[in-house]
């Protein structure tokens, strides 16, 4: 996961000491590398003392490491290719710079939900979504057309799938969850509260819960035994969820298509789905 996303997500909720250091890396990673613990708590105005707790923190054993995962994650910054125009889509904007502008947007939240997420944590969901006896699906807005279309590939693998989209329904199946059942439940906020109540209460069930979030800290996140992320650009996009949408369907599909090549039976459910579906299509 990019570090400095991760900071970007995090820092409104930090104190404020560590909020004027991550805001320092933020807005000048190149010269955050160049400088010791001691300067850039020199020129933040911190202890040196706060510097390496604030990235022990962030999970790191100290500031050499932070400053490897800055490294990292610059390296990895994604660059619109030629021809296409990163920024915010704004009322005077052509058809076509807006088309460029969203294109852009979309490969970019693509992009790093894909780096969002490292082998260890999708390796433990793809295993519970193997193992589990029945899976609930939960969210509401563009979250549940995201759950509806991962359910409906779901299904034609021959998988135990619950959804609905009455919320009532939704926490009464999840009443009916055991310990050998999986919730996963998204939202990118993490904060909304049909989902978080669904997931607090297959959590009490004792059923495992994937959760698919921003990278913002939020109470969901913080409930789920398993944590996906999905990193949106509606900064840039200033409409309803389309990145965000974007970012969590390639994240299901991901799962999907790794649920096939472990699924040994899967392209045989593939081929009866497609098979039953042809005589309407008569």
């Amino acid at each position: 996961m990019s570090v400095l996303k991760l900071l970007e997500a995090q820092k409104a909720s930090m104190t404020l000491a560590d909020r004027e250091i991550a805001e320092f890396i933020l807005e000048d990673p190149a010269r955050m590398l160049d400088l010791s613990s001691a300067a850039l708590a020199e020129a933040t105005g911190r202890s040196q003392s706060s510097v390496v707790k604030f990235s022990q923190k962030l999970g790191y054993s100290g500031y050499q490491q932070l400053k490897m995962a800055v490294t990292t994650a610059r390296a990895m910054e994604w660059h619109a290719p030629g021809g296409v125009i990163h920024g915010s889509i704004d009322a005077s904007d052509s058809h076509m710079t807006i088309v460029q502008k969203l294109i852009s947007s979309k490969l970019l939240s693509m992009r790093e939900t894909a780096s969002a997420n490292d082998e260890e944590t999708i390796t433990a969901a793809l295993a519970k979504l193997v193992g589990a006896r029945k899976l609930l699906l939960a969210g509401v807005g563009a979250s549940s057309l995201v759950a509806k279309d991962f359910s409906y590939k779901l299904l034609k693998l021959g998988r135990t799938v619950l959804l609905n989209s009455d919320n009532h329904i939704q926490i009464s199946n999840a009443s009916a969850l055991g310990k050998s059942d999986a919730l996963m439940a998204l939202s990118y906020s993490g904060r909304s509260v049909e989902t978080l109540r669904i997931a607090e209460l297959a959590k009490k069930r004792g059923a495992t819960v994937i959760s698919v979030t921003g990278l913002q800290s939020n109470p969901l996140a913080e409930v789920a035994d398993i944590k996906l992320f999905t990193v949106a650009d509606e900064d840039r996009v200033r409409s309803s969820a389309i990145t965000a949408r974007d970012a969590q369907l390639v994240l299901m599909d991901m799962l999907f298509i790794l649920l096939l090549r472990h699924q040994g039976d899967a392209y045989d459910y593939i081929h009866n789905s497609e098979t039953a579906v042809t005589v309407l299509k008569a």
